[in-house]
Order: structure tokens, then sequence, then C-alpha cells
């Protein structure tokens, strides 16, 4: 299988992320791995072939993942004829583009799909992808599995809303890592306006209940095709918790990750996401997941690997590499 990893840019990929552990696991598999920045994509004058710059991954036994990612920057680009790939993997973080380089922020959906048209095995499937970059996507979901939430650009809207709902987290509808993410107890919450006003430099904002139990963290749980991601009896999630005064989970923001096993509570709630998610093409994605509520989808470039591999010993991402190449072998 040729399989090519879409990312932000190679130069600045991280080694310990996710997508550098995936593409372990395909190189290992004897796959031919490579990178492609958003930036490195060209369209053949005349005819109307995707090239692209592309930088090969190969693992070679001894290797660490910081000995792998520096080799494949090192490496001299190579042009490639993209649609001769048998799968694409969207890993670029268009919410990061959506702040940093604009241009960039939609591509990922706009090659994924001409690839796709062109024969291409490509996941997540790009028309879903661009519905779910977005908080909206949630909304599509079960009412029972999600939280009572507003989406607006109006300040008095969200005003009442708290004032109807109570404790509430306020953020942006296209965010990530944490960023301008705020708690608010009540109507009372004397910040509530400069908050609000934070939020709103983003486009719209996401006003959602606060789930009891939220202030213990979230859940993060690996979804792969539909269903929980495992390898040898071990499912792949972990319990974000909050250090110190910060209520904020996330692992970018100071969050510490700490094991935790899939109850019937949250078995049920991956059940009822099973079948759309499946019929989406998110082939590959991570949900968070506080209590019996799902508080968010990460759909484009799930991460958290590292902390499943650290917390249990165990590596999942030959599973998903495992599935990718059915889902290529099962393509007309």
């Amino acid at each position: 299988m040729r399989i090519a990893f879409f990312v932000k840019d190679v130069d600045t990929e991280v080694d310990e992320y996710t997508t550098t552990r995936l593409a372990r696991a395909a190189c290992r598999s004897g796959h031919e791995v490579w990178y492609i920045g958003v930036g490195d994509v060209e369209l053949g004058e005349g005819d109307g072939q995707l090239l692209a710059r592309a930088r090969r991954a190969d693992f070679d036994e001894g290797d660490t993942l910081a000995t792998l990612m520096e080799r494949i920057k090192e490496r001299d680009a190579e042009r490639i004829v993209m649609e001769d790939l048998d799968a694409l993997f969207l890993r670029n973080e268009s919410i990061d583009d959506l702040q940093e380089r604009p241009w960039a922020s939609p591509l990922g959906p706009v090659f994924g799909q001409m690839l796709k048209a062109r024969g291409v095995t490509v996941v997540n499937d790009p028309m879903s992808l661009i519905r779910a970059t977005s908080k909206l996507y949630l909304e599509e979901f079960p009412e029972k599995i999600r939280p009572r939430s507003l989406v607006t650009r109006d300040p008095q809207a969200i005003e009442r809303f708290v004032a109807k709902v109570g404790h509430s987290v306020v953020k942006p509808l296209y965010g990530g890592k944490g960023r301008n993410v705020f708690m608010i107890e009540d109507e009372s919450e004397t910040n509530l306006p400069q908050m609000t006003e934070a939020v709103l430099q983003d486009g719209y904002a996401l006003a959602q209940e606060f789930v009891d139990g939220g202030e213990n963290g979230d859940v993060r749980i690996f979804l792969l095709d539909g269903h929980i991601l495992e390898r040898d009896g071990q499912l792949a999630a972990f319990r974000r918790v909050p250090t110190g005064n910060d209520p904020r989970a996330n692992i970018s923001v100071g969050g510490r990750s700490v094991p935790v096993g899939a109850d019937d509570v949250e078995l049920s709630v991956v059940e009822a996401m099973t079948d759309k998610l499946v019929a989406d093409g998110m082939f590959f994605v991570g949900i968070d997941v506080i209590g019996d509520k799902v508080v968010e989808i990460n759909a484009e470039s799930a991460g958290g690997m590292q902390s499943v591999e650290r917390l249990y010993d165990v590596d999942v991402c030959p599973t998903v590499i495992d599935a990718l190449e059915r889902r290529v072998g099962s393509r007309p």
C-alpha cells in the first residue's frame, strides 16, 4: 500500500504525536509511506495531475520516533503523482491554520475530495470532514448523548443561555487545544462580557451546559470505524485530568492523562454514535466524554496515542493501519 500522511507542514511535525506513530506502524507493516504538507501540492499544467513534493518515511530497526522524524525532515523532497497513492490520511490541523495561515485551512478536504474522485482512499471522508471540523457536528448526533448548547454571535443570547442553564462552558465554534475556553458559574459572572468578547473574536461561539463531573476532566476515547479502538484487549482510552486551578483538561494546556476503563455508560454513548460515524466515513476519530455526554468530537487530527502507549505499554496504531489496508483492499 502506498500511503501519504497529509500534514500541516512536514518541518514542524512533532515526533511524539499520533501521526508519527501511525507512520511508524505503516512502515513496520511494509507499506510505502510519504509525508506531504499543505503547501506541497501542485496541479499539473495541462494534464491536471495532482503532484506533491513528498518526503519518504523509512523506519529502521533501532529507530526511535525522534530519529524517524529527523530523517524524514532531512530527506530531499521527491515529486510524486498523488493519484498513484492507495490511501491519503488527512492529518493537517486546519483549526491552527485558520488562525495562522487562512489560505491553508480548507485545503485538506479540497485536495482529499479531488483524490477521492480519482480513486484514492481518503480518510477521514473529505466532505464529511468539512462539517466535522466544526463543533456543530456534535449537534447532528442524538440529543441524549450531548449537552444542551447554543451557537451564536450574539453576546446577549449567551447571557440568556447562561441565565437559563447555569454552569456553562463558552468556547469558539472552530477551536482547539483549549484556546479561549471559559467556565462560567452563572449569569452573575462579572467577567462574562470579557469572556464572550474573547470567544467571539474567533467567530461563532458555542455555549455548552457544564456536565456534572467535568471538574474531574474528561475521557478521550478513540474510535475506529465507529467502534472503540483496541489492540490485544486494551481499549484506546484514557482520562484527561486538569491540573492546578485550570479547569481545562487538554494535554496541550497542562492536563495529565491517567488510565481509565470504558464502563457501560460510555459504551452506550459510543453505540449511539456508531451508525452515523460509519455512514459519514469517519474512519478514525477521538471523542471526549463526561459521564453520559459527548462534549467534543475530534475528527480531523485526533491525538493522544502517546498517552495510550505510555499508560498501557501497547501500540494500537497497527490496528488502525490494518483497518486502512482492508479498506483499500475492498475498494472497487
